[in-house]
């Protein structure tokens, strides 16, 4: 299919670059403000080769068989748990996403964060604009000597660890994957040891299972009485419940949320939380990475990735591919052959292309557990039945013919 056939949907206001730079290199684009759910998505993405979404906007299996066109999604964030990357690699759909793009945004928001609880500067705030002057500085604390728990050492993780060590912090971490110590961070043997002693603690795990109510009754007991409590990492991590009566009863000082287990699906929606009404707690609209300069890189970076595997077959980056980085195709037609790993493919293609006497000047595989990543680049003059025969080997998933 040529890039002007080929039809790209953004999904929930995915920055505007994006989109630009989607129409700049031929395809058909449209956009939308809004998530959406199931049904809808079933319907809309007949004939679309590529889908972009956010983080409320869930790919699952249900949408890709109804998305037979569907080649590539992307996930214009850092999160992909959203996506059901098994059945987008069954139907051999490739995923890319942002990993890195909104970090700088996300570590500086909740330092910022960390400075106006410590500080209690938003209370104060609020009394201010009810007309109270509270001039104390009773509660309000430098952060310089505390001892910052950060629960997951990502890329966000470890990133504000940098940052929070040269603001004078001391910097524990606890995470269930082995990670690079960076600085003087002191890495906490369970999650226990690290709530026991850290003055802050801010989440910044990852959406797998696992860490689903990582944090209830039990975490909340295990703090430190009067510490401050931050999440910006996934809504159904933490029980809402738990942490406003946490609050109320000072076991937690004050906390600053950006992620909720149910978030409106755009800004027209009513938003409600047990959280809500408490002076001591900051609530912002899951936009830790809502940053101009963030939202860019990310519509740039992934729309990049996209654009080059379309037109080229690199994988690189992707969340779900075998990643493999291919030069550019040079009088030659590229024939991606995705398919089950089973022993015995590669030779299976080759013998349809000694079949028909292709001159092969050039192949790659790369294989993961489930699927082979087979590309080939082959002389222009050849019998077109050959596409039909290697479409036909048994375990094929996907293939596709680049120009």
């Amino acid at each position: 299919m040529k890039t002007n056939e080929q039809k790209v949907l953004l999904l929930e206001n995915v920055h505007p670059h994006a989109a630009k730079k989607f129409r700049e290199a031929g395809f058909h684009v449209d956009t939308s403000r809004q998530s959406s759910d199931e049904d809808f998505l079933s319907r809309k993405l007949d004939g679309v080769s590529i889908v972009g979404i956010r983080s409320k906007t869930k790919i699952t299996n249900k949408i890709l068989a109804h998305a037979p066109s569907l080649t590539a999604v992307g996930a214009f964030c850092i999160g992909t748990d959203q996506i059901d990357l098994e059945a987008c690699t069954r139907k051999g759909v490739a995923v890319f996403n942002a990993p890195y793009s909104s970090t700088r945004s996300v570590v500086e928001l909740i330092l910022g964060e960390i400075l106006l609880l410590a500080r209690g500067v938003f209370g104060k705030s609020q009394k201010l604009h009810r007309g109270e002057w509270d001039k104390t500085a009773t509660g309000s604390n430098e952060i310089r000597g505390k001892k910052l728990g950060i629960v997951g050492y990502g890329k966000i993780g470890s990133q504000l660890s940098v940052l929070a060590e040269t603001l004078g912090m001391e910097v524990h971490f606890f995470d269930v994957e082995e990670k690079l110590v960076l600085g003087n961070a002191k890495k906490c043997s369970s999650l226990a040891q690290l709530l026991k002693i850290a003055d802050i603690v801010t989440l910044h795990v990852d959406g797998r299972p696992e860490n689903r109510n990582l944090f209830g009754n039990k975490e909340f007991r295990q703090m430190k009485q009067g510490a401050i409590f931050l999440n910006a990492s996934r809504g159904f991590v933490v029980d809402e419940n738990v942490l406003a009566e946490s609050l109320k009863n000072g076991r937690v000082r004050a906390a600053a949320i950006d992620v909720f287990p149910r978030e409106p699906r755009g800004n027209q929606e009513t938003f409600s939380s047990p959280l809500q009404g408490m002076e001591q707690v900051i609530l912002t609209p899951h936009i830790a990475g809502s940053t101009e300069e963030a939202q860019k890189a990310i519509g740039i970076f992934v729309m990049e990735r996209i654009v080059e595997y379309m037109n080229s077959g690199s994988t690189l980056y992707s969340v779900n591919f075998p990643n493999v980085q291919l030069p550019k195709i040079n009088k030659a037609h590229r024939l991606i052959h995705i398919h089950e790993n089973i022993p015995g493919m590669l030779a299976q293609l080759n013998e349809v292309f000694a079949a028909h006497k292709a001159n092969i000047l050039g192949q790659y595989l790369k294989t993961t557990e489930s699927i082979g990543y087979a590309i080939t680049d082959i002389s222009t003059t050849y019998n077109r039945t050959i596409l039909e025969n290697l479409k036909a080997i048994p375990h094929t998933i996907k293939f596709r013919v680049l120009y």
